[in-house]
C-alpha cells in the first residue's frame, strides 16, 4: 500500500528566526507609512494623531528593529542557523536603517551626507564581506558594529520625534532644544562607530585584502 505523500510547509522549513527575519522586511512598509504618510486625514478629528504620529512611528520602528534580537535568538536556541539565514538576518537590518535614513532625508529631518555615509559603510563592508566569503574566510560582526547599529537605532527613533515640538515645545522650549541636542549628539556618536568600525573591518582583513585571490 502506497502511503499519500504529505506537502512539506514552506514556512516550517525556513524555521521560526527565519519568519522573524522576513516578518521584519515586511514590517518596513508599515513603518513608512506611519512615519511619511497622511494617514490621520483619515480620520474626523485628526488633531491629536498628528501629534503622536512621529511617536507611533518611532514605536514601530522600535519594534521593527527589536525583532533582531528575536530571531538572533531563536536562531541559537533552536540550532537553526542556516546560510539564508546568515544572509537575509544582516539584508533585513540594512533595509530597515536605510528606509528610515531615506525617509527623514525626505522629510528634511536629516542632511543627506549622514545617510549617505551610512549607507555607503554597509555597502563597502558588505563587499569585503563577499571577498572573505570567496575566499572561503568569515568576517564575524565586532563589538564596534553592534555598538554602531545600537547607537544608529537610538538616534534614528530621535530624529524621529525630535520635531515633534508640538508636545516638547508646549512644556517649556529648553525641552525641545535639548531633546534635539541629545539626537545630534547620539547621530554623531552613531557617524563615528559607523566610519571606525568599517576601518576596524579593513584593519582586520589586511590579508584577504592583500590576495592573492583564488
Amino acid at each position: 500500500m502506497v502511503e499519500p505523500k504529505t506537502k512539506s510547509n514552506p514556512l516550517r522549513n525556513l524555521g521560526a528566526a527565519n519568519i522573524v527575519t522576513l516578518a521584519r522586511i515586511l514590517a518596513i512598509p508599515l513603518f513608512l507609512v506611519a512615519l511619511m504618510s497622511s494617514w490621520p486625514t483619515l480620520f474626523a478629528d485628526s488633531g491629536p494623531l498628528f501629534a503622536l504620529r512621529p511617536w507611533i512611528a518611532a514605536a514601530v520602528f522600535t519594534l521593527v528593529s527589536a525583532t533582531d534580537a528575536v530571531d538572533g535568538y531563536l536562531a541559537r536556541k533552536r540550532n537553526q542557523v542556516t546560510t539564508f539565514g546568515t544572509f537575509i538576518d544582516p539584508l533585513a537590518d540594512k533595509l530597515l536603517v536605510t528606509a528610515a535614513l531615506l525617509a527623514l532625508v525626505q522629510m528634511n529631518a536629516l542632511p543627506a551626507w549622514i545617510a549617505l555615509v551610512i549607507i555607503a559603510r554597509e555597502f563597502v563592508v558588505s563587499g569585503l564581506r563577499m571577498i572573505a566569503s570567496a575566499e572561503g574566510m568569515i568576517i564575524a560582526a565586532s563589538r564596534l558594529g553592534k555598538a554602531k547599529t545600537t547607537f544608529q537605532d537610538i538616534a534614528i527613533v530621535l530624529f524621529i520625534v525630535k520635531d515633534s515640538t508640538n508636545i516638547f515645545g508646549s512644556l517649556t522650549p529648553w525641552i525641545a532644544d535639548g531633546f534635539a541636542s541629545l539626537a545630534w549628539f547620539i547621530m554623531s556618536i552613531a557617524v563615528i562607530l559607523t566610519l571606525w568600525s568599517m576601518v576596524d573591518y579593513f584593519r582586520k582583513s589586511t590579508e584577504i585584502l592583500r590576495g592573492p585571490w583564488n
